[in-house]
């Protein structure tokens, strides 16, 4: 049986971490620039960016759970501990699919210029602004369960070494 996760795997999860970091960092740092500026369009778009990035991620690494066999971790863990693990997974999968989602598409519907990676992106021939101010909100309500997530997610895989000592951190690491 692997002890580690497939090399793709590795690679995307920590690829998705980094994307994360810029995703959520753009968004809470965005103030700092005064709107109208250069400065905080730049801001704006590499939050959409990281975000479809992160999408594209998520979606990769979803392909990638089916293709790769889930190394065991050693020793083993409790059922309890299996089944929180899996549900956590779940929502950290779901979180970063939907907010990107959600975001992506309510900049599409507003119908006004957008980009991503400083392309122009398609907007809707005609705008709904109703909808998207709907998604927006809820991606704004959403994303704040990213940060209860990911910190629970990486207190698991540092209680995981430190103090159970088995392989769950290792098993991810390059």
């Amino acid at each position: 049986m692997l002890n580690k996760y497939a090399r793709p795997q590795i690679y995307f999860h920590w690829l998705t971490v980094l994307l994360l970091i810029i995703a959520y960092a753009t968004i809470e740092l965005r103030g700092l620039a005064d709107k109208g500026t250069w400065q905080r369009n730049a801001v704006i778009i590499t939050h959409f960016s990281a975000g479809f990035c992160v999408l594209i991620c998520m979606v990769a690494r979803l392909y990638m759970r089916s293709r790769y066999i889930t190394p065991a971790i050693t020793p083993p863990v409790s059922s309890w501990q299996t089944g929180l693990s899996h549900l956590v997974h779940s929502l950290l999968y779901v979180l970063f699919i939907v907010l990107p989602v959600l975001g992506l598409t309510s900049r599409y519907l507003r119908g006004k210029e957008w980009s991503l990676f400083g392309l122009n992106m398609p907007v809707a021939t005609i705008p709904d602004p109703a909808t998207a101010s709907t998604l927006i909100s809820w991606h704004e309500t959403l994303a704040p369960l990213g940060y209860w997530l990911i910190g629970l997610h990486a207190l698991a895989a540092i209680f995981h070494h430190y103090f159970l000592r088995d392989n769950t951190l290792r098993r991810m690491m390059p």
